[in-house]
């Protein structure tokens, strides 16, 4: 590791299109969705894939606004840097604060899912050593370079979606076999559901897609960021909705009835009864191969976002402001981010997935009011109404609609957080009486 008066302070342009998309496909973790299946169709009643579709629309409506912020905005940082420069600096800096609570624990959540898994399929190996190995192995190829986790996502990802593809060819002729219920357009709609009970289930399904975002925060590893940052977003969510949407389509026809005896483990339930034994261990595997490359994204990511902020001063420039000379890489943020996802080895999945969600829909939030307060400034570009307002706005609605459909739990934690946020602001800006440092772009 190179000393900080050693480290340079620019990011290696090394992605494209392909790569982002591959990234941020695995940052959302498409085979989870069968983890909380049971949970979709028993609050849509039935309707699963009607409240995918709908939470897809939701989502693309904030792509939008991420790709349009990329575009005029190319450089790391996200919600951060989108609401800093469209918005102001106070206002941005409370948004990457809200989010950074979504981007430091969402990697301690996805190996802490994946070490429950690993353990089930090698009881000999403790949760705590599971849980090590993740973090270590992720950690260790996020700090040697971004061609090197890009490589690793690839080979990870193809081996995902092989088993996705797998699901899908054992459901379909599950559901054309004689025990099967044939196809239909039920799992969009319904005799026993109704648009309510979609939408409950459509902000339940939202959580699915969160993670879209982040390929932003590789803007400045990315050749043409301009061109490419927008196009990746929109596809990483456009291409997660048709996932989730299929997963969902083929799952609920497999089983029709809204209803599990244990919600947690419908999935399990739908793999043994679509391929027996054999397939359950595949799947298992796939979930383990999935958590991984997701855990090695999302790590990518919460360090980048850290980095744009250390690189202001907003943070500790002398420590998360640094890149290693050698690799080129924030090695000591993502030192960091592996000691957060140490603290898995004393908390249940549920209290870790309770609070992550709270800054993620507040990140949505700021971006998509970032694009009006761009359009206002630029009105005179003959920007479209429809494009910088009307979908922002609505984007901005959905976003905070999910945000209330949060636990108590979840919305404490994340005020906590926001106050905790506005007491830093107050000490680096002296009161609130300067901005925060300048983005150096």
């Amino acid at each position: 590791m190179e000393t900080p008066a050693a480290a340079t302070t620019e990011l290696k342009r090394a992605l494209r299109t392909p790569s982002l998309v591959v990234f941020g496909l695995a940052y959302m973790a498409p085979l989870e969705l069968l983890a909380i299946f049971g949970v979709i169709s028993e609050n849509s009643l039935g309707a699963s894939a009607g409240a995918y579709l709908l939470a897809t629309f939701a989502m693309l409506l904030t792509a939008a606004s991420y790709g349009k912020m990329a575009r005029a905005y190319p450089v790391s940082g996200s919600a951060y840097t989108y609401a800093r420069r469209a918005i102001g600096p106070k206002v941005g800096f409370l948004s990457g604060w809200a989010i950074l609570l979504d981007y430091m624990f969402l990697p301690l959540v996805v190996w802490l899912i994946g070490a429950n898994y690993l353990h089930e399929a090698v009881p000999a190996l403790p949760l705590w050593a599971c849980i090590v190995l993740f973090i270590v192995i992720t950690s260790v190829l996020n700090i040697l370079g971004v061609k090197v986790a890009d490589r690793a996502n690839l080979i990870l990802m193809a081996l995902l979606f092989l088993i996705i593809i797998f699901f899908v060819i054992l459901a379909a002729g599950q559901i054309a076999g004689p025990e099967g219920h044939g196809f239909s357009l039920d799992p969009f709609y319904n005799d026993g559901t109704n648009f309510g009970a979609i939408s409950a289930a459509a902000a339940i399904a939202a959580y699915s897609f969160l993670g879209f975002d982040a390929v932003t925060t590789l803007t400045e590893e990315t050749h043409e960021p301009r061109k490419r940052i927008p196009r990746a977003v929109m596809l990483v969510a456009a291409l997660g909705g048709v996932i989730f949407v299929g997963l969902a389509y083929f799952a609920q026809l497999v089983h029709p009835e809204p209803f599990f005896d244990n919600p947690d483990t419908a999935a399990v339930d739908i793999v043994a009864q679509i391929g027996g034994p054999l397939f359950g261990a595949i799947f298992i595997s796939g979930v383990i191969i999935g958590e991984f490359a997701s855990g090695l994204t999302c790590q990518w990511g919460a360090t980048r976002l850290l980095y744009a902020m250390g690189r202001d001063n907003v943070l500790p420039r002398r420590f998360f402001g640094q890149l290693s000379e050698r690799w080129q890489t924030p090695v000591f943020n993502t030192v960091l981010t592996g000691a957060v996802g140490l603290i898995g080895i004393v908390m249940s999945v549920e209290t870790s997935t309770s609070f992550i969600n709270f800054g993620a829909f507040i990140g949505f939030a700021m971006v998509n009011l970032s694009v009006i307060y761009y359009w206002s400034k630029h009105r005179g570009e003959r920007l479209s109404v429809f494009g910088y307002v009307v979908a922002p706005a609505l984007g901005a609605l959905v976003a905070v609609f999910l945000m209330t459909q949060l636990d108590g739990a979840a919305l404490l934690v994340g005020a906590i957080w926001l106050v905790i946020g506005v007491g830093v602001l107050a000490r680096i800006t002296r009161g609130f009486k300067v901005d925060p440092p300048e983005m150096e772009a």
